[in-house]
């Protein structure tokens, strides 16, 4: 095989790796037109640019009267209320204009005075002292023309759609979704004598990336049959996703099978658990695949903070900052070890706790994170998070905790 296994790389290598193949992939992808209703977890097919400011006009952001605030009191009130269907008036100096909220302010107007402010005998307006720019939202203070406000590539959200929608949008080119295939191998899941716990988890983090999964059932550690499946499936979808194989024993052939199809881009990365995923590329069949490891949580950790990019664009990971009940020991030197934690709020924060710890709900380990153990355990999914270090950490430290909500 031209591929050398031995050959780990750390998390942030291999990102960059799957973010390359996102961008080449999506380079010949198809589009089409959404509403604005339907842009949820969408990929964006076009840049999109301010081709107006935004608000076109000055605007009253109170109910009260609209003048030039270096006028002085006495103003006459002129015209009747400017609501924010209305064309406003032109004003000399020393006038003003009744005002609604959200309605265009006169050219000449640069403040509101709040109508419980104010005082009016007649037509004679007085009140507080006011400040150029008091109780205005200012042309072009939201958006500029020109401003670049998304780019391809990105993946939207409902709140997209809030301005996108001031930008007068109602539709937007997005790419279509991946087609996705998941195949379980092991003989002792294609014979039911194991719970294949992985394909629902990975089919559901596709479709909670905005893809689409389909279940292709399971093969048995027969090599022939993972290649056909492999070869079989690439030619019907856009991404093949395997679970389990994808180590170095006897009977573990994905790897092998990818090398033989097309070519394995990386094999193992520097994380625990997890470390043995692959990524492929397919180009007799212009398809991708990622080969995730068989353990659950493993599963679950390398395909969040490894394939995860390549469906999302994303590689932002917010943290929640906490206090370390316990001390915490590592294995090996050379890995990120990525530590399912639990996280309670107190009065003076919040506060976390190692999943696994003997002090912990799921009482696994000692001090020394073992994150083979974990790796199985069903239990650790119900971790709040994960704290990622290549450090041993300390009791009543500061750490970093990255909720399941973000990956997820």
């Amino acid at each position: 095989m031209g591929h050398d296994h031995s050959d780990m790389i750390w998390r942030r290598t291999a990102v960059e790796s799957v973010l390359e193949m996102r961008s080449s992939v999506l380079s010949e992808r198809e589009t089409r037109s959404v509403p604005l209703e339907s842009i949820e977890r969408r990929t964006l097919a076009e840049s999109i640019v301010a081709e107006r400011d935004v608000p076109a006009h000055d605007h009253a952001t109170m109910d009260g009267f609209a003048f030039d605030a270096t006028d002085e009191y006495p103003l006459a009130v002129i015209a009747d209320e400017v609501f924010p269907e209305d064309e406003p008036p032109s004003i000399d100096p020393g006038e003003a204009v009744p005002i609604a909220t959200g309605a265009p302010l006169p050219p000449e107007a640069n403040a509101v005075l709040k109508r419980e402010d104010s005082s009016l005998e007649g037509d004679q307006l007085r009140g507080t002292t006011l400040e150029p720019g008091t109780y205005t939202y200012e042309r072009g203070s939201n958006l500029s023309e020109g401003d670049r406000l998304f780019e391809r590539g990105e993946r939207l959200s409902p709140k997209d759609a809030i301005l996108l929608g001031d930008l007068g949008r109602e539709t937007v080119e997005v790419y279509e979704p991946f087609s996705t295939a998941v195949l379980a191998t092991g003989t002792e899941i294609h014979e039911g004598r194991i719970t294949d716990l992985d394909s629902d988890m990975l089919a559901g983090l596709i479709r909670s990336w905005g893809h689409d999964p389909t279940y292709e059932g399971s093969v048995p550690d027969e090599y022939e049959r993972v290649e056909d499946s492999i070869d079989r499936l690439a030619n019907q979808y856009d991404v093949v996703l395997t679970t389990g194989g994808t180590s170095v024993g006897h009977k573990d052939h994905v790897i092998r099978a990818l090398d033989a199809l097309g070519e394995v881009v990386f094999h193992r990365v520097r994380i625990r658990p997890g470390k043995p995923i692959a990524m492929a590329t397919l180009p007799d069949h212009d398809a991708v695949a990622f080969a995730i490891p068989g353990k659950p949580i493993g599963a679950h950790t390398i395909s969040t903070f490894v394939m995860r990019p390549f469906f999302t664009g994303t590689t932002s990971l917010p943290t929640v900052g906490a206090r370390l009940t316990h001390d915490l020991e590592l294995g090996p030197d050379g890995f990120e070890y990525v530590v399912p934690v639990t996280l309670e709020e107190t009065e003076d924060g919040y506060e976390t706790t190692a999943l696994g710890h003997a002090d912990s709900p799921l009482s696994v380990y000692d001090s020394q994170f073992d994150p083979s153990v974990l790796s199985s355990s069903t239990r650790a999914s119900r971790a709040d998070g994960v704290v990622l270090t290549q450090s041993p950490l300390e009791a009543e430290t500061t750490v970093s905790v990255l909720p399941y909500s973000v990956l997820e």
